[in-house]
């Protein structure tokens, strides 16, 4: 989960800014927030499907030319032979409150084997083998050669009957949460104090030159099956998105994905049995020109890596948990997450009931939702749902979008002793730093954004920026001097005329000004890659 472009799962309710009539909110749910056309862009030249080192077959995100010795293709019908109409059917759903309480069972994993194509749990996963020809000479799944009426080929005098689809309707269901008393109130956490900085004057630092983008390259896919990392074998993730990667120590990152299916998910769409909203990863891997691997993740049993901010997974109520970023201030690991209420049926949009803050004291093993650091989405109008926080300095810096991918871009700022205090923030408003504003924020760049992912490079003390720019159709990065800009124009990293199915865009923090590593995911493959971008920065 997270972010995606199209698909089952795809978004709706929109989201709205201040800063652009509702006409214009409109317009662009209905017109930027789908890829460019694959149609329109010319597609690279076909290569056989990658393989890792155990010759397991992996995903391919780039937009290739089909493979020339395939058979065609059938040719597709003029027609579909049915039509599903939706007709949602309310149903009321009880809901018990307050929410359970998290289970938080890990175990401390054994090493993974040295030889990596062994795996690590046989008895809980172990490699298909391949169908035996002398038992079983036509095994299931075998190509359908027999003849198909219908199929276009051959000539057509014209005379044959239009068979016109058949229309289906199809209930679905639609949840009406109604809230039921349910287990023991939990202990309320202690509230922060209120604690109001004044506004402050700041200053829009001198706009600096953009690095030129000498080339972009996948490195390799980073879960699922085929990958390097085997993490279907290892921790039963077959399908996941976003890669979202900050430092938990020196010589330490960790790297959360959004919603996760297990064994049995097949590829192409999202969704499928062993659903967790979010699992955790750790890499030590400082060379990332042959890929990121993955050491270990946060596992509940054997194998099996365990949701960490659970959901109640609940049409129109909560949906999922999405992490956004995270980061690190002393021994204490932070993650902020979007509560999804639901996701929708048009691409790019998605309602968040909030925005959150959860923090973790044992690196990241088990997590606490603050009760307090929220953004409540009242009216669907919350500024920052999705956010990505950097601390720098005496700071942590917090760049924030709507629910859903036409919103633009706020700031704000804590100090970093009261990252927790929801009311020790203060909002970037027309060149001053004011309390209390979160829906004035002033958008720090023209245009829309989604999938923020922030990174501080001390090597020349400028920001980057990377993030999706639907309209544009491309993952963009941008640099600037200061958290409030100026801001330099975008330049692109990722077009989805290349990939087609592309979203996220989230930094690896041991990136360089010169050398820029960021995650990728693709909808209809659903797992993450690693690129590279080959920068030359300005002198």
């Amino acid at each position: 989960m997270g972010f995606r472009p199209s698909g089952t799962r795809v978004y709706a309710s929109a989201a709205k800014y201040p800063c652009a009539p509702a006409i214009l909110g409109v317009l662009l749910a209905g017109a930027l927030t789908v890829p460019t056309p694959v149609a329109q862009a010319a597609q690279h030249p076909w290569a056989p499907p990658p393989m890792n080192s155990c010759g397991e077959i992996g995903f391919d995100p780039l937009n290739r030319e089909p493979d020339p010795n395939a058979p065609p293709p059938p040719p597709l019908p003029q027609l579909p032979p049915q039509i599903d109409i939706p007709v949602p059917v309310p149903e009321i759903t009880p809901v018990p409150v307050p929410d359970p309480p998290p289970d938080n069972t890990r175990i401390d994993p054994e090493p993974l084997p040295t030889d990596p194509c062994r795996n690590p749990c046989p008895d809980i996963r172990d490699t298909p083998k391949p169908p035996d020809p002398a038992t079983d000479p036509d095994p299931k799944g075998a190509p359908d050669t027999g003849s198909r009426s219908g199929s276009g080929s051959g000539s057509s005098s014209g005379s044959a009957a239009i068979r016109l689809p058949r229309i289906e309707i199809r209930p679905e269901i639609e949840p009406i949460p109604i809230p039921v008393p349910g287990g023991e109130v939990p202990e309320p956490q202690p509230a922060p104090p209120p604690v109001v900085h004044p506004a402050e004057p700041g200053t829009l630092t001198a706009a600096i030159a953009p690095p030129l983008v000498e080339s972009v390259a996948l490195v390799g896919q980073v879960t699922g099956h085929g990958s390097a990392n085997r993490t279907d074998m290892r921790w039963q993730v077959d399908g996941t998105d976003l890669g979202i990667i900050w430092e938990t120590k020196p010589g330490e990152v960790a790297v959360a994905f959004g919603d996760t299916f297990g064994d049995g998910w097949t590829s192409g769409g999202v969704g499928g049995p062993d659903w967790r909203s979010n699992v955790l990863g750790y890499s030590t891997d400082r060379d990332l020109s042959d890929g990121l691997t993955i050491d270990t993740m946060v596992q509940d049993s054997r194998c099996h890596a365990t949701e960490l901010l659970s959901s109640r997974k609940i049409k129109n109520w909560e949906t999922t948990t999405i992490p956004t970023s995270g980061f690190a201030i002393g021994q204490r690991q932070f993650m902020s997450y979007m509560s999804v209420n639901h996701w929708g049926r048009i691409p790019g949009l998605w309602s968040t009931n909030y925005g959150g803050l959860a923090y973790s004291d044992d690196n990241g093993r088990t997590w606490v939702k603050d009760q307090y650091a929220r953004w409540d989405n009242v009216f669907g109008l919350g500024r920052f749902q999705v956010a990505a926080m950097v601390p720098q300095g005496d700071y942590v810096y917090m760049f924030g979008t709507p629910n859903g991918r036409v919103g633009v871009i706020g700031l704000a700022r804590v100090p970093k002793t009261e990252v927790l205090n929801k009311s020790a923030y203060q909002y970037w408003v027309g060149g001053t730093w004011a309390p209390a504003a979160e829906n004035q924020a002033t958008p720090l760049v023209v245009g829309i954004a989604s999938e923020l992912s922030v990174r501080f490079d001390s090597g020349t003390e400028q920001w980057q920026m990377v993030y999706l720019d639907s309209a544009r159709g491309a993952i963009v990065m941008r640099t600037a001097a200061s958290p409030q800009g100026a801001w330099t124009d975008g330049v692109a990293l990722v077009s989805t005329d290349d990939y087609p199915k592309a979203y996220g865009g989230f930094i690896h923090p041991w990136s360089t000004s010169e050398d820029l590593y960021f995650t990728i995911s693709a909808w209809d493959s659903y797992n993450v890659y690693l690129m590279h971008a080959k920068l030359d920065p300005p002198h």
